[in-house]
């Protein structure tokens, strides 16, 4: 009897084959996944469900609970990287775009979708989630807990988003003056946090979403010119030792917090020298990373998590949440949040909930790629697409995801799409 290839599996590996890996720095792909999968156990760590002591459900932060959290939050902070490898990839896209014949508005484009697309289907699922909680009245209060949390990871869209539509004018600033311009990012980022500390006004913060991300990114372009792999092994030592060095007076006797975690958003300067630290600890690690690399079996995890990376991204908490509610149905299942037993069974919870990722990314993984269907459309409407991703993304930093933000956002990215995607040909295009 002929056993049946599951398909899926079968696109992946073809996928891989098909790669030229001669001219691809595998070990980028493998940070972003590193970063990614790390960023699914810090999330499910927080996540603690059980009951009070009048049966009540209690919905807790376990990790965050710890004496060592803080301190930990130095090494698991991981999101600088994400943007320094995301760097590196975007300006080997963008050149690529370029001598393609391309232009700023095909790549934005191209980015934009990949954003929008795959969270789409997430506003949509909690407007059908938050609706029908709210219809039957049930337990407003930890419904509206619950999803501030679960739409907390979408402030990384906004910021992607941002940073991919600023893509094209970052990389020729890069080209043009790369020394100035992260010297000028750098000085955005001293004065917007010296205006937000010394006003007290936290808003102000949010426009280092601007000057912290974009910086961060210019390190990545740094190290697609390899710059950090010029340097020697003693060099990129003492950068990253600087820089978690000048954490200890900015977080003790500076504004900022030790807890790296509280200088995400609004984001703060301690990102900027983490994203630094960890691009010389990613270029120290390379030619080991290399070795890991060169495996069949790494590549194939690598590239398998890779292309469902926003489908991974986007959905493991409300993947977390459910689990942890569905736990406390079953007898035995749900141990005391930061229990020994809690603490033992997040082993079994992190395969259990990496294996619902990967059977949901069948479906709704599909959004991951764009399928181009006309031409490209004008600057403006580009840009408009990129505002319509980025706004309701960046309202729930601000304002926490409900009702009417999840229905907004939803109608704002089918928007998106749809202008993007089914924008009429112009006369006389092909293809």
């Amino acid at each position: 009897m002929t056993k049946r290839i599951d398909p899926t599996i079968t696109r992946d590996v073809s996928a891989i084959s098909s790669l030229d890996l001669s001219k691809r720095d595998l070990t980028i792909d493998l940070a972003r996944v590193f970063s990614l999968l790390l960023v699914v156990v810090v999330h499910l760590l927080f996540v603690g469900v059980g009951r009070d002591a009048d049966g009540g459900l209690v919905v807790s932060r376990p990790l965050e609970e710890q004496p060592w959290f803080a301190a930990a939050t130095w090494a698991g902070q991981i999101m600088p990287l994400f943007f320094v490898v995301g760097g590196f990839a975007s300006l080997i896209a963008w050149r690529g775009t370029v001598r393609r014949g391309g232009s700023a508005a095909d790549y934005v484009k191209t980015r934009v979708l990949r954003l929008a697309q795959p969270t789409l289907p997430l506003f949509v699922f909690y407007v059908v989630v938050i609706g029908a909680t709210t219809l039957l009245a049930f337990a407003p209060e930890l419904v509206a807990q619950v999803v501030e949390g679960a739409g907390s990871p979408l402030w990384f869209i906004a910021a992607y988003c941002l940073c991919q539509a600023l893509m094209p004018a970052m990389a020729r600033l890069h080209e043009r003056a790369p020394a100035l311009t992260p010297a000028v990012l750098f000085g955005g980022v001293i004065v917007v946090d010296a205006a937000r500390y010394s006003s007290g006004v936290t808003q102000v913060g949010y426009l280092n979403m601007v000057f912290v991300w974009l910086l961060v990114q210019q390190i990545g372009f740094w190290y697609a010119d390899g710059w950090f792999a010029r340097r020697t092994r003693w060099q990129l030592i003492v950068v990253a030792a600087t820089c978690y060095a000048a954490l200890v007076p900015l977080s003790t006797v500076g504004p900022y917090n030790t807890d790296m975690l509280v200088n995400l958003n609004p984001p703060t300067l301690p990102l900027v020298l983490l994203g630094l630290a960890q691009a010389c600890l990613l270029c120290l690690f390379r030619p080991a990373l290399a070795k890991v690399m060169s495996t069949r079996a790494a590549r194939a995890i690598v590239f398998g998590v890779g292309t469902r990376l926003m489908t991974i991204y986007l959905w493991h908490l409300p993947v977390i949440i459910i689990i942890a509610g569905l736990g406390l149905l079953i007898p035995g299942a749900d141990p005391e949040p930061a229990s020994p037993a809690w603490w033992w069974s997040r082993i079994i919870v992190y395969l259990l909930v990496l294996g619902i990722l990967f059977a949901l990314s069948l479906g709704v993984g599909r959004w991951e790629k764009p399928r181009v269907l006309g031409p490209t459309p004008s600057v403006g409407v580009v840009a408009l697409a990129a505002a319509l991703t980025f706004v309701p993304t960046f309202l729930v930093i601000e304002y926490f995801l409900d009702l009417w933000l999840a229905v907004a956002g939803a109608a704002s990215l089918w928007v998106a799409i749809l202008v993007l995607r089914r924008w009429p040909r112009r006369a006389g295009s092909v293809g």
